[in-house]
């Protein structure tokens, strides 16, 4: 019998190191200090008018229990986005709407995967899938992405693991870059041949600023994939994301989400039905992000952060600063402290690697990049 004041092995996850960041700005904000805030992926805007309208005018009924895959009309909804971005048929049926993409993780990761089973995940990558699956029981094993291929696994990175499935993110984070349909596809042929499950993290679509990102619905019918309203759609906070699984998974999900979720949030399903038809107001969010993103690869490397992946899509500037430190995690609370300026360590994406890496995003304000900016070259400058 093991004491159960310890509680269980499941439960020895390591910190999310990034919202660490954000709880040590907040204390500094707390003391008065103005911090700009280029650690968290999160975007500055609010949710789209007509969602929070939406909302407000649901707020006299009874906001109670839907179904537990969610309200019908908003997988419908979600179901003609795929036909509006990728020209996909979708059954609304396979759509399984989740409290956030979180929700989604332990949802497939539940329904996919026996306990001890090994699930492959491209490093630098998302580091809860890795949290995720460990308190699952499940072994999350990292495979190290190579600079020449934009930091994205590629089928050889996968040869000679044993893996039971396999997770891949486009655009990825930290790095912002894309798998092309060339690319995708040869991954989930991959999975395929092997007869391993294929999920596809797809939450930072619509994100792009070049040729749109691919969806594995494109290119393989029996792709997981899963998404969210957190980015595009800019509601971090309401909790809302979903997935599309295979049509024989659909029940299987299903009983599973009604018994560990019951169902997503009702108030925030109302809000994403109506986001699903702001097309210009989130279209000009996204030329916002452009904007920073621009200031972003022009400025950084004025300040001395030169070795930097070139981001496609989502809303960070993923840095090489092998040349300026060993201790990632010590030289991103050195900024925060003399800067102002909150950033995030490599080390919550890749475990061996990001001792010498940074995450920069530039979600917020484009006023907030500036400033930013102009912190991080007074701050190099006088290293």
């Amino acid at each position: 019998m093991g004491n159960s004041s310890q509680g269980s092995r499941r439960g020895d996850v390591d910190p999310f190191i990034v919202m660490d960041v954000m709880e040590q700005a907040r204390r500094l904000e707390a003391e008065g200090r103005h911090i700009i805030h280029m650690e968290v992926g999160q975007p500055g805007t609010p949710a789209p008018k007509a969602a929070r309208d939406a909302l407000i005018r649901a707020l006299d009924q009874p906001l109670g229990y839907t179904v537990a895959t969610g309200l019908p009309e908003l997988r419908a909804g979600i179901a003609a986005l795929y036909r509006r971005w990728y020209d996909i048929d979708l059954d609304p049926a396979r759509v399984i709407v989740t409290s956030g993409s979180s929700g989604a993780f332990l949802l497939a990761f539940t329904a996919l995967f026996d306990a001890g089973q090994r699930v492959g995940l491209g490093e630098p990558g998302y580091p809860s899938y890795r949290q995720i699956l460990r308190a699952l029981s499940l072994v999350p094993v990292g495979i190290p992405a190579q600079d020449e291929n934009r930091l994205q696994p590629v089928p050889a990175d996968l040869d000679g693991h044993d893996l039971d499935g396999l997770i891949v993110a486009s655009p990825g984070n930290p790095s912002g870059t894309m798998l092309d349909r060339d690319a995708l596809a040869a991954l989930t042929g991959w999975a395929e041949a092997r007869g391993i499950p294929f999920i596809s993290d797809e939450i930072y679509h619509g994100l792009h600023y070049g040729a749109r990102a691919v969806s594995a619905l494109e290119v393989s019918d029996n792709a997981w994939v899963i998404n969210s309203f957190s980015k595009y759609f800019s509601m971090t906070g309401w909790r809302i994301g979903w997935m599309v699984v295979p049509e024989d998974q659909i029940r299987r999900v299903e009983r599973l989400a009604q018994n560990m979720f019951i169902c997503p949030p009702h108030p925030a399903q109302i809000a994403a039905l109506a986001a699903l038809d702001c097309a210009d107001e989130l279209e000009a969010n996204r030329a916002v992000y452009r904007e920073n993103r621009r200031l972003m690869l022009e400025g950084l490397p004025k300040a001395g952060f030169t070795r930097i992946a070139p981001p496609d899509g989502a809303f960070y500037i993923y840095a090489d600063v092998s040349d300026l430190t060993e201790n990632s995690l010590e030289f991103a609370s050195e900024i925060l402290q003399d800067a102002g300026v909150a950033v995030t360590p490599g080390l919550d994406f890749d475990p061996v690697r990001g001792r010498q890496r940074l995450r920069f995003s530039y979600a917020r304000a484009t006023a907030d990049i500036v400033e930013g900016l102009a912190r991080l070259s007074r701050f190099m400058a006088a290293r």
